[in-house]
C-alpha cells in the first residue's frame, strides 16, 4: 500500500510537466479583499494588498496590462518562436511514454497531444501495450465532455473500484485549480452514473470504502474546512442517502492541516484508515478495528505504510523504543497485528547514513522494492521475508542517474515496471519480474535533443556552515572555463522533496542544446539526504537553504564555468520563493532570475490560500519569536528602491489556488514601484502548475527560456 499520502499536500515535481508543489478565514476589508479582522494590523501598511483581490477588476486589468507589457517585448525576440514551437512539439510528441497503472485487466493512462488537447482517459491490455502503436480504447475524451458541459475541465484523476474495477470516482477541475468536482463513472457504459456519488467543487477527499460506501471529506458548510483550506471532517457516504446523512466517522481542529479517510487493500488483506495533519509534517493514523478506529501509537511525523501484514513505519526524526534508539530516516517493520498489541520487535529494513537515503516503496506479490538515493544516485532493492528474516538483493542502475520501481499488481504477480533515465539518457521503461533476471524493454523516450557532445559532472560546493552541497552539471565535453556560458541554476530546498537527475527534453531542448549549461542544486531542505536534511534548513535554520544555493553559485562562478552576468536562476512555487530570496540577499551574483507561482510575502503566506499549512515548514508569522527570523528573509519585506537587482520574470496563474497569486503580483508591483526591471505574466488558468495544456506549457516556458537566454547570452 504504497500509492496514497494525502494527495492535496503532496509535494512533487516534473519540469516536462510544469507540476510541482503547495482558503483561508474571511471578514470584509477595503479593496474587496477577504481579511481576518485580527490580520487588519499586519496590511495596513501594505499598498498593494488589492492585488489579492484575485478576479477583481482592479486586480485583474493590473494583470492584463503586465502580460501585455511581457509579451510583447519577449514574443518579439528571434528566439521565442522557435523555442515555443520545439516545446509543443515535444510535449505533442506520440512518441512520449504513455505512463499505465492496472486495475482489473486494463492498463489506464491519461494522454493529451495535439488533437486531444484537454486530453483523453483511456485503456488497453499488458498485450497491446506491448506494442509500438497500442489499441487503446477511449474511456472519456475531455475536450468532447468540456464541449459538451460547456466547462473548461482539467483532468485531476481518477480512482477505479477495487476487485470490480467497473466504476471510478473522477476528479475534474475548472481551469487547474486544487478545488475539484467528483462524479461517480460506469467504466462498462462509459458514462456517468446517474444518481451516483457525487460533490459539487470543492477541496475535496473522497475513497471508496466498497461499492455501495465512500469516506469523504469536503465542504461541509460553515465551519467544516481547516484554516489551511481542506476538509477537517470525515464522513462515511452511503450510496442512495443525501450526503446531509453521511456519519460523521473522524472531525479534526479548525487549526490542523487536513484529514481524510482511505482504504488499503494490501496483499489479500483490507485495511480502513482515518488520516488526520495536526501539521504538514506530523499524521496521527486510526486503523478500524470493528467498529472503532484506533489510533496506531507512533511518532507524530513517522509515516505510516502496510506490507503483507506487516506495519512499515518511516521515521522522520530519531525514536527510541524499548531502550533502542532508531535513527531518523529508517525504515522500521513488525507484524501489524503484534504491534496492536504492544509488539515492537522491529526489523530494520533501511537505516540512513550521511549520504544515503530512503526515496521510495514499492511492492509486487512476493517482494518489497525499496529505491534508495546514494550521494543522490538511486539504487533499487528487493526484500523478501524468508523463513522470518529479511533476505536483500540489488536490482540494476545506472551509475549516475534515477531509477523508479513500481510494482504493477501486488493481488497477482511479482512484475514490476522500472524507468530509467538520467540527464541525457531518454527515459526508458522496462518491464522486470522480481526475483528473476532480465527486463523487457516496453517504452523508451526518443531523443529530443542533441546528446553527443554533452556530459554530466558533479561537484560539491562548502556551505557557509561548512556543509558539502553536492550538484550536478550538465555541459558540453571540453568546456571553455573563461567565465563567459550562459548557465542556468535549479532548486528547490523545501518539503524534504528530492531533485534528481532525469531526463527533460524542455531543458534540453531550449537550453542545453542553445549552448547552456545547467546546474541543478541539491540544497538542504529537500530530501536527497532524508529527513535530516530537510529538518536542517526548516523553520529557524532556513537560511541555511539559501546559503547553500549561494554556496553553489559561488562555486561555479570560481571553476570559471560562469560569472555572473551569465549566470541565470530558476525556481518554481518554494522555489519561487528561493529565487525571491535570492534577488534581494545576492544580486550580485545573478545575472537574470525567473520565478514561477512564488511565495514571497512571507509576513502573510499563513493567511492566503493554503499557506496556513506550511507553518511547519517555514514558522509562524504571527509569533513575534518566530516573525523574527521569517522577517530576515521574507523577499516581499526586503526589497529596497536603492539596491541594483537583476532583471527578473515572474509568472503564475490566477486560477492557482494553493499558493495566492497575489505574492506574486504584489512583488512585482513594489519592483516596478521602486523601478527595477521585472517582466510579469499571469495566466488566466493553469493552477499551482500554471498551465492547463500542452500549448499553455509551450508558451509559458517559452517565455522564461526566452528571457533567460536573452539577459545571459
Amino acid at each position: 500500500m504504497f500509492d496514497r499520502f494525502f494527495n492535496r499536500l503532496s509535494v512533487k515535481t516534473s519540469m516536462l510537466a510544469l507540476a510541482i508543489l503547495l482558503l483561508g478565514n474571511t471578514a470584509t476589508f477595503a479593496e474587496g479583499i477577504n481579511v481576518k479582522e485580527a490580520d487588519k494590523a499586519t496590511v495596513t501598511e501594505d499598498a498593494y494588498l488589492w492585488l489579492e483581490d484575485v478576479e477583481g477588476k482592479k486586480a485583474l486589468d493590473w494583470v492584463r496590462a503586465q502580460n501585455a507589457i511581457s509579451t510583447k517585448e519577449l514574443e518579439a525576440s528571434k528566439d521565442f518562436t522557435p523555442i515555443k514551437n520545439g516545446l509543443r512539439s515535444i510535449l505533442d510528441s506520440k512518441e512520449r511514454i504513455p505512463r499505465v497503472v492496472k486495475r482489473g485487466q486494463y492498463y489506464y493512462n491519461f494522454w493529451r497531444d495535439d488533437k486531444n488537447v484537454r486530453g483523453l482517459w483511456r485503456r488497453t491490455t499488458m498485450d497491446e501495450y506491448k506494442k509500438e502503436k497500442p489499441n487503446w480504447q477511449t474511456v472519456i475524451d475531455l475536450d468532447i465532455l468540456a464541449a459538451a458541459e460547456k466547462e473548461n475541465w482539467v483532468w485531476h484523476g481518477a480512482q477505479v473500484l477495487y476487485k470490480d474495477y467497473d466504476r471510478a470516482l473522477v476528479e475534474l477541475s475548472r481551469g487547474g485549480a486544487d478545488a475539484v468536482v467528483v462524479r461517480e463513472f460506469d467504466l462498462t457504459k462509459k458514462e456517468f452514473v446517474k444518481d451516483g456519488f457525487s460533490l459539487p467543487e470543492a477541496k475535496s477527499e473522497m475513497t471508496w470504502r466498497d461499492r455501495d460506501s465512500v469516506f469523504v471529506g469536503t465542504d461541509f458548510g460553515a465551519g467544516s474546512m481547516t484554516d489551511s483550506g481542506y476538509p477537517r471532517i470525515v464522513k462515511e457516504w452511503k450510496r442512495g442517502t443525501p450526503l446531509s446523512e453521511a456519519k460523521i466517522v473522524f472531525e479534526g481542529k479548525k487549526t490542523d492541516v487536513g484529514a481524510n479517510g482511505y482504504v488499503a487493500h494490501d496483499h489479500g488483506q483490507t485495511y480502513e484508515f482515518i488520516s488526520n495533519h495536526p501539521t504538514f509534517f506530523s499524521e496521527d493514523v486510526f486503523i478500524r478495528r470493528g467498529e472503532k478506529f484506533v489510533r496506531i501509537e507512533k511518532p507524530a511525523d513517522a509515516v505510516v505504510h502496510t506490507y503483507d501484514k506487516h506495519l512499515l513505519l518511516r521515521l522522520r526524526s530519531d525514536w527510541t523504543v524499548n531502550g533502542k534508539t532508531y535513527k531518523s530516516g529508517t525504515l522500521l517493520a513488525e507484524d501489524l497485528e503484534a504491534f496492536l498489541e504492544g509488539g515492537r520487535a522491529f526489523d530494520v529494513l533501511f537505516e540512513p547514513s550521511e549520504r544515503k537515503s530512503l526515496d521510495s516503496l514499492s511492492d509486487t506479490k512476493n517482494y518489497l522494492i525499496l529505491t534508495e538515493l546514494d550521494n543522490v544516485n538511486s539504487r533499487a532493492y528487493l526484500l523478501s521475508k524468508v523463513n522470518g528474516k529479511w533476505e536483500r538483493s540489488k536490482l540494476d542502475a545506472p551509475a549516475i542517474g534515477s531509477v523508479s520501481v513500481e510494482g504493477i499488481d501486488s493481488d497477482e504477480s511479482d512484475d514490476y515496471f522500472i524507468t530509467i533515465t538520467n540527464f541525457l539518457t531518454p527515459s526508458s521503461l522496462y518491464l522486470g519480474t522480481a526475483g528473476k533476471p532480465g527486463l523487457e524493454l516496453l517504452k523508451h523516450l526518443p531523443e529530443f535533443f542533441k546528446t553527443d557532445n554533452l556530459e554530466i559532472q558533479q561537484f560539491d560546493a562548502k556551505s557557509k556552515d561548512g556543509t558539502r552541497v553536492p550538484y550536478f552539471m550538465v555541459s558540453r565535453k571540453g568546456l571553455k572555463l573563461d567565465g563567459n556560458n550562459p548557465t542556468l541554476l535549479y532548486s528547490y530546498g523545501g518539503f524534504e522533496h528530492s531533485l534528481l537527475p532525469a531526463y527533460s527534453a524542455v531543458v534540453g531542448s531550449a537550453w542545453l542544446e542553445r549552448g547552456g549549461v545547467y546546474v541543478l542544486a541539491n540544497i538542504r531542505g529537500g530530501g536527497e539526504f532524508g529527513p535530516s536534511w530537510h529538518n536542517a534548513a526548516r523553520k529557524e535554520n532556513r537560511q541555511r537553504a539559501y546559503d547553500d544555493f549561494i554556496s553553489v553559485a559561488e562555486d561555479v562562478a570560481a571553476r570559471k564555468v560562469t560569472s555572473p552576468e551569465h549566470l541565470g536562476i530558476d525556481g518554481r512555487s518554494n522555489g519561487g520563493l528561493l529565487m525571491g530570496v535570492m534577488l534581494t540577499q545576492r544580486p550580485d551574483l545573478f545575472g537574470a532570475v525567473h520565478c514561477g507561482s512564488p511565495l514571497l510575502d512571507m509576513r502573510r503566506f499563513n493567511h492566503l490560500l493554503a499557506g496556513a499549512s506550511w507553518m511547519d515548514e517555514y514558522g509562524d508569522p504571527d509569533k513575534p519569536e518566530q516573525w523574527a527570523y521569517i522577517s530576515k528573509y521574507s523577499p516581499y519585506q526586503n526589497l529596497r528602491k536603492d539596491k541594483k537587482y537583476p532583471p527578473i520574470l515572474i509568472t503564475t496563474s490566477t486560477r492557482d489556488d494553493r499558493v495566492h497569486p497575489g505574492h506574486a503580483r504584489k512583488f512585482a508591483a513594489l519592483l516596478k514601484e521602486q523601478g527595477h526591471d521585472v517582466l510579469y505574466y499571469e495566466n488566466i488558468e493553469g493552477g499551482h502548475g500554471a498551465a492547463s495544456n500542452n500549448e499553455q506549457v509551450a508558451f509559458m516556458q517559452a517565455l522564461a527560456y526566452t528571457f533567460l537566454w536573452s539577459k545571459l547570452k
